[in-house]
């Protein structure tokens, strides 16, 4: 009887044809020849193994995917019993199995769920079912090859009614009869865990885990499982494992960049598992030159046969290296250290054929990568392999001699007699490449002795011409590389089988075969998105390539926002479009990006990521806890709880209360609404019933566990006198010896006002408690002092009332006498420059959200509207009193929240606090120091100089003059001398009175007044404000119209008298008389001031305003008895001053062209001024219409503002955006448009824009309101800015003869239009008024 053996392992020192027969004699005894059959076997497999000792062969099994050999079962069973699920697959390498429940993976970290994993056998155990089970489970088998699943439902029952006796009643007798099975559930509690690890090649890496056992059970113990990336790891020369007393540790003792991976540790109990994860990041060492690119990694053997293997590797990371050229692949043989190179030139691909094997001897592998600075470091080897022959030991049988003897040999040496084997059928390819193939066929049907190998055909396509390819190896396996091919050639393929007696003929030939073309490297990578995942790590996610051409991994790079300076994120390629990058600092903003990588290298990056700061995400918030009851009234309870001691990262939203009478199960919810404060009322109580209570609290990340549920609470009415207790109790100002503890007053106050309060304080677990004031406080607050460095200390409080002390509050959270280290306090200084009162701390601890809280006398500031200002600027922050008064003293504290209790106080005085007042005055009010004080001189024609003179001024001085408290203008300085000055033109008798000048330099301030009132002032200032006259010592005398005369002057010894007439009207016209004599005779001249209008109007100019067109006639001079008439059109409005007559134009339109006139009318005549409004006098640039007053558009879509303009010349267009200009663009003609593609939230603003040319213009604001993708479009109102109208940057004048115009004084506002009047009629312009 022959045997077929299964693959083992053989030693090419035992060659069949140097040994043919192992022999061994055997007892001759009865029962041994009844169990020849299965000695022959143990024997087959004896002396396979006697050969594995004598040299260490390995043969790589062949590539293939997943395969379910047994696929999963379905099962219904009852509720409260086990149900286990198997699998067997098979597959090179060995497949990665993950377990679904209805499409969802599996949570085996939880306890519930039982994975094993056996070589090719897996199974999934519930150990006690419940309804919640029922569903359909998956088993999903992949490795790089592919994958596979298999699927089978679970349906769980409920036991009916009389089956709950007998919970084995649906069982067999005999099964019923069995013990239900109670594994022991041990609780694994990690003390210490292992951390990232950040090394380099070279190195070695510790990973360790501390752990408590509750129990601890000698026979008992939990196996520790160490896995990277899923793949379960063994003691091996790379990974050294070591368990024992509640400690395992993993080692690697010589790092490469194949132990980089997530390193998972799972205590497995029969009841459950415990588990802890982090990631082991392994760099590149340094290079053997500068610039060198890293070693490559993860080497595999594939296809191994008697003369070559296929060898495989990963490529390494270039983030700042040059591009790989090339690489390099030696081998060694096993027991020699002499590396051999395989390849004469690098090659570009990450796979590479060697060939040349002597059959038989066992390798190492090894790549080195190139670039064009130098070489990398080799890899790390591969393991050993044999090149054999697949089929080696499936030649082998077991023969039987005599009975007593048995041979193992190889099947080609026996001598038997046969014909030629079958034609192999369903011949395929496997595997293709550039330049080779790797077939696969099945072997004929065969039952002959003699050997049997196949010979292997190719054929290009449409050629017809068949070579055969293994001309000098036989093939003796189903399974064959061809190499030597072309590229991107298509081929046709058969085999013939043959043996000692002749060869079949060819199979059918394979369908074309196309060998590859380089197809490059991956595309970039899609989109890449950061997320928060904790305090140093974030989570990456993108979208593969849309051309992934044998995508092997990622590679993920990251830098800091702002630099340059980019560094790899992982150094072995990862699988996954997600990825956790680990050793980030807190705090700072990173960007990232990826690179996907195939056998020819790596593609271009990615895309930037957006930045991202590093913290932590956001997690439900941690469960309240001492639910307290403050109050009842027999139908009602009155509870507070405390905050969670963790709030998830996010501010708590929400809490709901459940309530349940003592001595059930059943938990109801007591409020629909959430709550927002740690205070509530719960109604609707039973009297006497007793009641318990539990809190949620929520965040933004959602609803946190319940807290433990409260004390039993009877709800019988309070009528106690004394009061109840206060609550939230909390801790600011920790000291090494003292302490400051803030209370709430309690809600049930008993039968009177509360007076005062007690403070009581214990050690942590003790129960003796001390008074740390025995006199009662009014307010809630108290610094306990005498307190014990490094102590932990509990406090609660005892409100008082005329009928004695309270209730005590419950105890507070323990808080240890000791201060923060690095712990500052509160300083106060008035601020030298402003006067302003200022408070300032500098915080030692400053952490995400944190924020500063002041408050005075422990309550915190909120009213800011006597002038209290904070300002914060990083760990500084500072309360300042800008308008301070005596109420302000008392105590002022600061606290800083998501800290360690950083907090301080200050205390001012009232005393303090009235010094301080008044060296905030000082500082706020400085004199500026004088030499002289405000002085007048008289000067020639009438002018009064007004001077002072300071000690010391700057260019920054300002000042003001004041006569008779009218401000006047038209002062000056010098910064040299220190003196301010002031001319007074005309000087008469209406001027005299107080004269003041305030000065203001900086923060300094002076002012000094002078009194002119007397008749010696009189005599000396009024002469100037006569006639002046030439000659010296004259008598004048001032005639009008030849009466008697008006002004009379003797002696006056000056060379120019003039004389004023301040009121100009129809009274004062006529012919001006003066006469001058002396002893030596006299002299006369006059001067006809009759009034003419034609000589005082000028000619008509245009001004634009903000409302529209002001036409302007300038007068030398007006008389009350001047009519002044305006004509065209009805939209107009009449103004003016005394020197300026004036008509406006409101909104021109094209019927406002034409001719406008005024007419100056007085007693004897009447004089027209005449404007033709049109043409280019018209024309300025103004918006015709197009643009909305609001737009609402989506997120990333196209915004395009477009209008018509007018205007000759063409005007410019200007756009600005919140005030600020956002582009210009000149000469737009007809029509002006701004288009943003792809608007953000950050193009939300108020646009505005302006049309303008030398004539005027307009400006008009839209606002635009932008929002996001699913998001309710918001209601923008439009902005109440109306249309403004521009002027021109210089009046307009109309070309006239060149005639002597008085100068336009600036316009003031017009007067308000008058009523409208019918078209062609004239309206009166209104009289300027007299001044007095």
């Amino acid at each position: 009887m022959s045997v077929w053996i299964k693959r083992g392992n053989y030693n090419h020192e035992y060659h069949h044809k140097q040994s043919q027969y192992v022999v061994k004699e055997y007892s001759s005894s009865e029962a041994m020849e009844e169990r020849y059959e299965h000695k022959t076997k143990a024997r087959i497999q004896e002396v396979v193994s006697t050969k594995m000792m004598d040299k260490y062969v390995r043969e790589e099994p062949m590539i293939r995917g997943p395969n379910f050999l047994v696929r999963l079962r379905s099962h219904t069973v009852f509720e409260n019993t086990a149900i286990k699920l198997f699998c067997t697959i098979e597959g090179f390498p060995m497949p990665i199995v993950k377990w679904y429940k209805d499409g969802v993976i599996l949570d085996v970290s939880s306890g519930k769920y039982l994975v094993e994993a056996k070589g090719g056998i897996h199974s999934l155990e519930i150990p006690r079912c419940s309804t919640d089970d029922t569903a359909q489970y998956t088993a999903v088998a992949a490795n790089s090859h592919g994958q596979a699943s298999s699927q089978a439902s679970v349906i769980v029952k409920r036991f009916r009614q009389e089956d709950e006796s007998c919970p084995y009643a649906w069982l067999p007798f005999t099964a019923a009869m069995l013990p239900k099975i109670q594994y022991t559930k041990i609780n694994i509690t990690f003390v210490e865990t292992f951390g990232p690890v950040f090394a380099s090649e070279g190195g070695s890496a510790t990973l360790s885990a501390t752990m408590t056992l509750n129990p601890n059970l000698a026979n008992l113990q939990p196996e520790a499982q160490w896995y990277r990336d899923d793949t379960r790891l063994f003691d091996s020369k790379w990974v050294k494992i070591d368990t024992g007393r509640g400690v395992t540790t993993l080692t690697l003792p010589n790092l490469y960049k194949d132990d980089e991976g997530l390193y998972t540790l799972r205590m497995v109990t029969k009841g459950g598992t415990a588990e802890h994860s982090a990631f082991v990041s392994v760099a590149d060492g340094p290079p053997p030159v500068p610039a060198a690119p890293g070693a490559p990694m993860d080497i595999k053997i594939h296809d191994a046969n008697r003369d070559y293997v296929i060898v495989s590797w990963k490529p390494p990371n270039t983030t700042t290296e040059g591009p790989i050229l090339g690489y390099f692949v030696d081998k060694c043989e096993v027991g020699t250290e002499n590396w051999t190179q395989c390849n004469d030139h690098p090659i570009k691909i990450c796979k590479y054929p060697v060939s040349g094997l002597f059959e038989g001897h066992s390798y190492y592998f090894r790549v080195r990568a190139v670039n064009s600075h130098g070489i990398s470091k080799p890899s790390r080897m591969s393991e050993p392999i044999a090149a054999l022959d697949p089929t080696e030991f499936e030649r082998l049988h077991a023969k039987k001699l005599g009975g007593k003897l048995d041979v193992v040999s190889y099947h080609d040496e026996v001598e038997a007699d046969g014909k030629p084997p079958g034609v192999p059928s369903g011949m395929y390819a496997s595997e293709t490449d550039r330049t080779y193939v790797v077939l696969s066929w099945k072997a004929p049907a065969y039952s002959s002795t003699a050997p049997m190998w196949y010979y292997i055909e190719k054929c290009l396509l449409d050629s017809g011409a068949w070579q055969r390819v293994n001309t000098q190896v036989p093939i003796r396996s189903p399974r064959y590389a061809v190499f030597d091919l072309a590229e991107g050639k298509q081929y046709k393929f058969r085999v013939s089988s043959a043996n000692i007696y002749g060869t079949s003929e060819p199979s059918e030939p394979t369908g074309p075969i196309e060998t590859q073309e380089l197809k490059g490297v991956p595309s970039a990578p899609g989109q890449v998105i950061a997320t928060r995942e904790t305090d140093n790590s974030v989570l990456i996610q993108w979208a593969p390539p849309k051309e992934p051409n044998n995508l092997i991994g990622y590679y993920i790079d990251q830098c800091v926002k702002g630099s340059k300076d980019w560094t790899s994120a992982n150094h072995k390629p990862h699988r996954n479009t997600k990825f956790v990058v680990s050793g980030l600092t807190k705090g700072e903003t990173y960007v990232f990006r990826v690179q996907a990588i195939n056998e020819l290298g790596l593609s271009d990056e990615s895309q930037e990521s957006a930045p991202l700061t590093v913290k932590a995400a956001l997690t439900s918030p941690s469960a309240p806890y001492d639910v307290a009851l403050l109050n009842c009234d027999g139908h009602s309870m009155v509870l507070n709880w405390k905050k969670p001691l963790r709030s998830g990262g996010a501010p708590i939203k929400e809490y709901y209360v459940d309530k349940r009478r003592s001595g059930t199960t059943m938990w109801r919810e007591v409020h629909i609404p959430p709550l927002t404060e740690r205070l509530y009322k719960v109604e609707d109580l039973k009297e006497g019933a007793t009641y318990q209570f539990q809190v949620y609290a929520a965040n933004l990340a959602g609803l946190g566990p319940a807290s433990k549920h409260s004390a039993d609470f009877t709800c019988e009415a309070w009528t106690m006198p004394e009061p109840g207790p206060g609550y939230d109790l909390s801790f600011c100002e920790v000291r090494d010896s003292s302490v400051v503890v803030e209370w709430q007053k309690p809600v049930y106050t008993g039968s009177g006002p509360i007076t005062g309060y007690h403070v009581e304080y214990a050690k942590k677990g003790s129960s003796d408690w001390t008074t740390a004031n025995e006199t009662a406080v009014s307010h809630r607050f108290l610094k306990v002092t005498g307190l014990e460095v490094g102590t932990s200390y509990v406090f609660r409080t005892r409100a008082v009332n005329a009928a004695g002390v309270g209730m005590a509050s419950m105890a507070s959270d323990s808080v240890t006498a000791k201060a923060v280290e690095g712990a500052q306090e509160v300083s106060c200084v008035v601020d030298e420059k402003s006067g302003d009162i200022v408070l300032s701390f500098e915080a030692c601890q400053m952490n995400e959200g944190s924020q500063f809280i002041w408050k005075k006398d422990y309550k915190e500031i909120t009213d800011f509207s006597k002038g209290v200002v904070i300002k914060t600027e990083g760990s500084h922050s500072k309360l300042i009193f800008k308008n301070a008064d005596k109420e302000d003293f008392g105590t002022y504290s600061v606290s800083v929240t998501n800290t360690e209790g950083v907090s301080s106080s200050y205390t001012i005085s009232a005393e303090e606090l009235a010094k301080m007042l008044a060296l905030s005055y000082d500082i706020r009010h400085p004199i500026i120091p004088l030499k002289s004080e405000l002085a007048y001189k008289i000067l020639e024609r009438g002018r009064m100089r007004f001077w002072l003179q300071a000690e010391e001024i700057s260019s920054h001085v300002t000042y003001k003059f004041f006569a008779n408290n009218k401000e006047l203008s038209g002062m000056g300085h010098n910064v040299s001398t220190g003196i301010i000055e002031f001319i007074m033109d005309h000087f008469t008798e209406e001027n005299e009175g107080t004269f003041t000048c305030q000065i203001t330099d900086g923060g300094g301030k002076a002012q000094s007044s002078l009194v002119l009132i007397g008749d010696g002032h009189k005599n000396t200032a009024l002469l100037h404000n006569l006639l002046h006259l030439c000659g010296p010592k004259n008598k004048d005398t001032l005639f009008k119209n030849n009466t008697s005369p008006c002004v009379h002057i003797q002696e006056i010894c000056v060379p120019c008298v003039p004389l004023f007439l301040l009121q100009f009207s129809l009274k004062t016209t006529g012919v001006y008389k003066a006469t001058i004599s002396d002893d030596r005779g006299k002299d006369m001249s006059q001067i006809d001031i009759s009034g003419k209008s034609k000589s005082s109007a000028a000619e008509l100019v245009i001004n634009c305003t903000a409302t529209g067109i002001q036409l302007q006639c300038h007068m030398k001079y007006y008389t009350s008895e001047m009519n002044i008439t305006w004509y065209h059109g009805d939209k107009i409005m009449i103004g003016g001053t005394p020197a300026m007559a004036t008509m406006e134009v409101i909104e021109p339109m094209e019927k406002d062209k034409g001719l406008y006139s005024i007419v100056i009318t007085d007693p004897e005549n009447s004089h027209k001024r005449t404007l033709d409004l049109s043409g280019d006098v018209y024309e300025k640039a103004f918006v015709v219409g197009g643009l909305p007053d609001v737009v609402t558009i989506m997120e990333k879509k196209t915004l395009s503002l477009t209008c018509t303009v007018c205007g000759d010349p063409k005007p410019q267009v200007s756009w600005l955006k919140n005030g600020a200009e956002y582009v210009v663009s000149l000469d737009q003609g007809k029509f002006a448009s701004l288009t943003i593609k792809g608007v953000t939230m950050e193009d939300s603003g108020r646009y505005t824009m302006i049309v303008q040319n030398k004539y005027g213009g307009e400006s008009v604001d839209i606002v635009v309101s932008v929002y996001r993708h699913g998001e309710k479009i918001p209601e923008a109102k439009p902005a109440l800015t109306p249309k403004t109208i521009i002027p021109p940057k210089l009046p307009i004048e109309i070309p006239q003869p060149k005639t002597q115009a008085a100068p336009a004084p600036a316009p003031s506002a017009p007067s308000p239009a008058p009523p409208r009047a019918a078209p062609g009629r004239g309206v009166k312009s209104p009289t300027p008024t007299r001044r007095k």
